[in-house]
């Protein structure tokens, strides 16, 4: 994945044009939160009058007056905070489960062969921590900008109206320098930290994810203290820097704080003389003052945002760097569909990072038949299989589908023929009923519990206390390698696909599970045609016709080779 840097103008069109039809809501949330905080002001305005009053200022308002009017200002800022809060958060979560769906279905449609080129930890702090962090611009930045520039607006008029210009100018100046020009110095300031912060944060998490996943084989191999040292490493490294990012935030809310006092102690100097200069009365000194000092929440929002949006953008541009990649092969939706009798590899090619992996491969098979795959590790048998599932673009040659060409084949089609039964079957931490209906949402009981029965793995599924609606724990553990691969098979019996792909489905399994397969996998012949791959050579006796792959070439075996080295 190519790592853009946009501007943050750019960052910000983009995130806001997801809004769509959420904008009324926005403005909904802009329009409380502005009345909401001129009624919090209001509160501060009308304890002013009742002190100016009690002053003896001239005041046409009575002391019940007053103290009802606060009550209700206090009122209506608590309801209408609440509905500010309410507005901005389910815009933000609505946007947070849209952006999800987004890499969800950009993940797909980049496939296989793009995915594993990723780094998984990384995928994952972007589905979680870089999304989350994504709610911060939605849930707290729009709207409080734009309640800052409208309250700040009504402030202005309404000093300007109670007091004198010179008064109102300080307010303007205060404004601008904590609402705009802080801001703007913040934010350079803590750029380049919030995208260190994130890149460091994905490392850690990649790094973390893969020592949980391999447990097992560091304890094994005695790994323990080297993989320690690297965690806390890049612990430390993370801890470092999100330590230097709060001093970075720390500095710049003291900063801002001292100035606010700055502005407020000049605008009571500046008040103190007009009143002196009897261009001012007591009661609007009093008001204009005590309006001033209670008026910076919004701006004050505005300026403690360049610590948060620094991550924001950081976050965003990770996003949109994976949404606007361009898949290796992209989705056919307007080619042929078809139902799998047989297929047909005319002189196939493939190499990968410059090596020749397939050369001029040809392969048959069919419905009904088992059709072996011999070769040793890393001879180029998974590769195959990806090419006739297209996970991979093809250098030259045909792979022929009922007579069609795959490239002319509808994804949905060829993915509703063909399955897949990988070396390692993945089980979710579900219950084995969620596990095996993956494979088909559609399907019964009935039908579950025939395909069990197919790879035979009911029997052991019924000796489990909770049945189907037992609880595969993280990562399967709770399975062995062979049961594992007969819920793999069962799967694949559920999609009821018509050519079933097995990529050495035996090779970490023991004699006695390797049988049960097998007799999965003759099973399986009734209703479709099989591709079996794998350098055992155990496994090939059950095969109809075998291919020996070597050095990226691919030969058939004739009936008496097959006959004498197999049966």
């Amino acid at each position: 994945m190519v790592k853009s840097k946009r501007n943050k103008s750019f960052l910000i069109i983009k995130l806001i044009s997801l809004l769509g039809s959420f904008c009324f809501i926005v403005l909904l949330a802009i329009i409380t939160g502005t009345i909401g905080f001129l009624s919090s002001i209001s509160i501060m305005v009308f304890g002013a009058l009742g002190i100016a009053k009690f002053l003896g200022a001239s005041i046409a308002l009575s002391y019940e007056a007053i103290i009802a009017l606060t009550i209700l200002s206090g009122i209506i800022r608590g309801l209408l905070r609440y509905l500010e809060q309410y507005f901005n958060h389910y815009i933000a979560f609505k946007l947070l489960q849209i952006l999800r769906n987004k890499i969800f279905s950009k993940l797909r449609q980049l496939g296989p062969s793009s995915i594993e080129m990723k780094k998984k930890g990384n995928l994952i702090s972007m589905l979680t921590s870089d999304i989350e962090t994504i709610e911060v611009f939605y849930a707290h930045t729009i709207s409080p900008i734009a309640i800052a520039f409208l309250v700040s607006i009504v402030i202005i008029v309404f000093i300007g109206l109670v007091s004198t210009w010179q008064i109102m100018l300080v307010v303007i100046f205060a404004f601008l320098t904590i609402g705009i020009i802080l801001p703007i110095i913040y934010s350079k300031f803590m750029k380049r930290n919030g995208t260190k912060y994130r890149e460091k944060l994905a490392s850690f998490n990649s790094y973390f994810i893969d020592s949980i996943k391999g447990i097992k084989e560091i304890v094994i191999h005695t790994n323990e203290k080297k993989r320690e040292e690297k965690v806390n490493e890049l612990s430390k490294d993370l801890t470092l820097i999100t330590t230097n990012q709060k001093k970075r935030i720390s500095l710049s809310i003291a900063i801002t704080e001292l100035i606010v006092s700055l502005f407020v102690l000049i605008g009571v100097i500046v008040g103190l003389f007009e009143f002196y200069n009897s261009s001012l009365s007591l009661e609007f000194l009093i008001v204009s003052i005590v309006t001033f000092m209670s008026s910076f929440g919004p701006v004050l929002a505005l300026s403690n945002l360049p610590g948060n949006l620094s991550q924001t953008f950081a976050s965003a541009n990770r996003i949109f760097d994976l949404l606007e990649e361009e898949p290796t092969l992209k989705e056919i939706k307007n080619g042929v569909d078809f139902s799998f009798s047989n297929l047909e590899i005319k002189n196939l090619s493939f190499s990968y990072g410059g090596k020749r992996l397939l050369n001029q491969i040809n392969l048959t098979a069919k419905k009904g038949e088992i059709v072996g795959i011999i070769g040793e590790s890393g001879s180029g048998k998974t590769t195959l299989l990806n090419l006739i599932l297209r996970f991979y673009k093809k250098d030259s040659g045909e792979i022929l589908f009922n007579g069609n060409e795959i490239e002319n084949i509808n994804s949905s089609s060829l993915l509703n023929n063909v399955s897949l039964l990988s070396q390692n079957t993945y089980l979710f931490n579900e219950t084995i009923y969620e596990n095996l209906t993956l494979a088909n949402e559609n399907c019964k009981l009935n039908d579950v519990i025939a395909a069990t029965r197919k790879a035979n793995i009911y029997r052991h599924i019924m000796s489990i206390k909770d049945g189907f609606k037992s609880e595969v724990s993280m990562f399967g553990e709770n399975f062995s390698s062979g049961e594992k691969q007969r819920l793999g098979l069962a799967r694949c019996f559920l999609r009821q696909s018509k050519l079933i792909l097995l990529d050495e489905p035996t090779s970490n399994v023991d004699s006695i599970n390797e049988g049960l397969i097998l007799s999965s996998i003759l099973e399986a012949k009734k209703e479709a045609g099989v591709i079996l791959v794998s350098h055992r050579e155990s496994t090939m006796a059950i095969a109809d016709r075998i291919y020996k792959l070597e050095k990226g070439s691919l030969k058939e075996m004739s009936e008496d080779e097959r006959k004498r080295k197999y049966r």
